[in-house]
């Protein structure tokens, strides 16, 4: 079990970093924003059974250094626009930083299953996880909304204005 918690970690770490690369050909939305924080929120609900509960000293701790870690999140991620759209820039330092951070998390995990029990530990790194995630999160929306700014103060693009907006010249093609 304890092999698996080390294992899983690197197999998800790599898929991400594939789907990071994957994401910067496609455009970003506030929905692609936004939803991930949702979703992982879900997870809490570990929090119900004993075993994975922590204390407000583990909670200050995990939050804290998932906050530390969302800044050089923060600090890599990048929008640019291309043909009216915003898009995530492609950074090769992003994928380094996922495995850095990998690194020394498995570092501490390895160091904390030695003093923690394994579901306090997986407490832990979800806390840690969801302070990172949350902050990035908002700096990126905060960052989008800026670039939206900047691609037409009067129109606010989002995926269904962006629907309907091709919808339209669709139609008046058509009619031509």
């Amino acid at each position: 079990m304890l092999i698996l918690s080390f294992i899983i970690p690197i197999i998800m770490a790599t898929l991400f970093i594939i789907w990071r690369i994957k994401a910067t050909e496609r455009p970003i939305t506030k929905r692609k924003i936004i939803l991930p924080p949702i979703m992982m929120s879900t997870g809490a609900f570990m929090y119900i059974f004993p075993a994975f509960r922590i204390g407000w000293q583990q909670i200050l701790e995990a939050l804290t250094i998932g906050f530390f870690f969302s800044i050089i999140l923060i600090l890599n991620t990048k929008f640019e626009i291309r043909e009216q759209k915003i898009y995530v820039k492609y950074s090769k330092a992003f994928g380094v930083i996922l495995i850095v951070l990998l690194i020394i998390r498995t570092m501490f995990k390895f160091y904390l299953t030695l003093t923690i029990d394994v579901g306090e530990t997986g407490g832990m790194f979800w806390m840690l996880a969801f302070g990172m995630i949350v902050p990035w999160r908002v700096a990126m929306y905060i960052q989008y909304n800026k670039m939206v700014k900047k691609i037409s103060p009067h129109f606010v693009m989002n995926s269904t204005n962006l629907k309907n907006h091709s919808r339209f010249h669709e139609s008046e093609n058509i009619r031509s």
